[in-house]
């Protein structure tokens, strides 16, 4: 139990990624649209790629780059080029899934280490021996394997580092391979373009039908709708924060957050709860205060332990897509001198707002916002929006790190 773990989080953007290793993350990964399955969300250009990687690589941190995508002929076109660039500039590791890329990186980027991305749905050992014999040092295994068959991986193929997802949205579909998008948008989730259709809210026309398994009697699954609709393929949103133990002890070396197209505030949070977690005693009565403190506050679809314990435990929330947070999100700290607080507004906040202010490492804040001034022009305001461009300061008895994030009722 004393070994390093890795706390893995998603970096949607190079300030996404400040945050996630302000708040305590061992490691990020990211990718550019073109290779990587973040198509419309996804800020990273070339450029922010190699900067991206020197500023990891300054904070000690390390940064695993996405190569993910299900690669058709047209997509080789352009890899060569990149492969040689990330084989110049060093990051930590190359995530890919299809084998003819994993051919393409040994070709073009011989000096880097290659990990499995969890789209090749490795499942068992055999498949993860096969993976290690081609080269691959890490697999992120499917969120379908459960932690027995973890542990049977790690007893069979022991010299493989284990990746698994602790926190973030669930497919509906084998680990992503889901074809509804493309069916529907003309956008492919195995390119990285997914528009989530399971999460829309779809209306039964004029039928009534239960789903029932012959070897289940008794259990029907209605396919109905309500005043709300119906969100029969909405799955619940997986949270394992309680169970990090279990985890470590079966041999996964890193803990990955999903959630890349996720806004700053959330990001933050989860990294700071698994950061929390990993720094206590592992214990479930503390790990339970912290999920209740940070997680459950959140906006989610529920959560679940997905498959971790077997298939019977995997939720689907069928009822609504998602759940209202208690709180919302409403700006992050810039800078803070002199007790001035400096801050981007993200959703409206006016004096007399009482404020929780999350901070990246000292005890969070409540305070009460008694005056608010325009950064430029230092004028009094009644109110902050998001959107504007503008940023506000508002004063406080004690310095309030950067980075930190600001939540109201």
């Amino acid at each position: 139990m004393k070994k390093k773990i890795e706390l893995l989080a998603p970096a949607g953007s190079p300030e996404k990624m400040k945050y996630a290793f302000a708040y305590g993350a061992d490691a990020v990964y990211m990718g550019i649209p073109d290779f990587s399955l973040r198509v419309r969300i996804n800020k990273f250009t070339l450029d922010d790629v190699r900067l991206a990687i020197a500023e990891a690589h300054k904070l000690k941190k390390k940064i695993y780059v996405t190569v993910n995508i299900y690669a058709h002929n047209q997509h080789l076109e352009k890899l060569p080029a990149y492969l040689k660039k990330l084989n110049e500039w060093k990051p930590d590791g190359l995530l890919v899934s299809d084998p003819g890329i994993l051919q393409m990186v040994k070709k073009y980027a011989p000096n880097l280490t290659i990990h499995l991305s969890t789209q090749a749905n490795a499942t068992n050992w055999q498949a993860v021996k096969f993976w290690y014999e081609q080269g691959v040092k890490r697999v992120v295994l499917g969120r379908e394997v459960t932690l027995e068959e973890i542990k049977e991986i790690h007893k069979h193929v022991p010299k493989v580092e284990l990746e698994y997802f602790v926190h973030g949205a669930m497919c509906m579909s084998y680990s992503g391979r889901c074809m509804l998008s493309a069916w529907l948008t003309g956008r492919s989730a195995n390119l990285g373009d997914c528009v989530q259709p399971c999460r829309w809210k779809y209306h039964v026309n004029n039928v009534q039908v239960e789903l029932e398994d012959e070897n289940h009697q008794g259990m029907k699954i209605p396919v109905e709708e309500d005043k709300n609709g119906t969100y029969i393929f909405n799955s619940k949103d997986l949270c394992l924060i309680e169970y990090l133990k279990e985890l470590i002890e079966a041999g996964v070396v890193s803990l990955k957050i999903e959630g890349r197209a996720k806004s700053p505030a959330y990001l933050a949070t989860v990294v700071k709860a698994y950061r929390l977690a990993l720094d206590s005693s592992l214990e479930k009565k503390e790990l339970k205060k912290i999920k209740k403190k940070y997680l459950d506050s959140l906006m989610t679809r529920g959560y679940t332990t997905g498959f971790l314990f077997g298939k019977e435990t995997v939720e689907q929330n069928t009822e609504f897509s998602h759940i209202l947070g208690e709180e919302k999100f409403v700006g992050e700290v810039v800078n803070c001198e002199d007790n001035k607080v400096c801050i981007t507004p993200h959703n409206a906040l006016r004096v007399g707002d009482k404020v929780r202010i999350m901070q990246p490492k000292n005890l969070d804040l409540v305070l009460t916002i008694k005056k608010l001034y325009n950064c430029k022009n230092k004028k009094e305001v009644e109110s902050a929006h998001g959107g504007t461009g503008e940023n506000y300061y508002f004063i406080s008895q004690k310095p309030i790190e950067s980075f930190s994030i600001l939540f109201k009722k």
